[in-house]
């Protein structure tokens, strides 16, 4: 029975091609993921933030273990969300708003989109007042 063996051309030119194709499925799984993208609402909840004396009018404080910025201010206390509409990322507050560190969207200090690729503004979170004056923030 003759033996048959492959060239070593032929056996480069098939692991290439396998390889760019192991690769470019690799790709394509990640592109889906990446376009498919919806951020879920997490779940409602509601954070005493203490003592509303504590917040006078001028603060803006990072608050929910980092999740939202409380800002109080001569319009009242309104809280936004500090988690990217794109792909959720935590954003950074810098002096002219937030921008997102994984994908560059930039948002005004009030949360508006100023450049994408996020498109929607940054959430809210509601601020209300207890009867023993407290702050709760709640997130709905």
């Amino acid at each position: 029975m003759p033996e048959q063996t492959m060239k070593r051309r032929d056996f480069l030119k098939l692991a290439t091609q396998g390889l760019l194709a192991a690769g470019g499925l690799l790709g394509l799984g990640g592109l889906l993921r990446f376009l498919s993208f919806q951020s879920e609402p997490a779940p409602a909840r509601e954070i005493n933030l203490g003592a509303s004396i504590d917040y006078p009018i001028g603060t803006r404080k990072v608050v929910a273990e980092g999740q939202a910025l409380l800002i109080h201010d001569e319009q009242g206390l309104r809280a936004i969300s500090l988690t990217c509409t794109h792909l959720g990322c935590l954003v950074e507050e810098k002096e002219s708003g937030f921008t997102c560190p994984c994908h560059g969207s930039m948002y005004t200090r009030d949360g508006a989109v100023l450049r994408g690729p996020a498109t929607q503004a940054l959430l809210t979170w509601q601020v209300e007042q207890s009867a023993n004056g407290d702050l709760l923030l709640r997130r709905e």
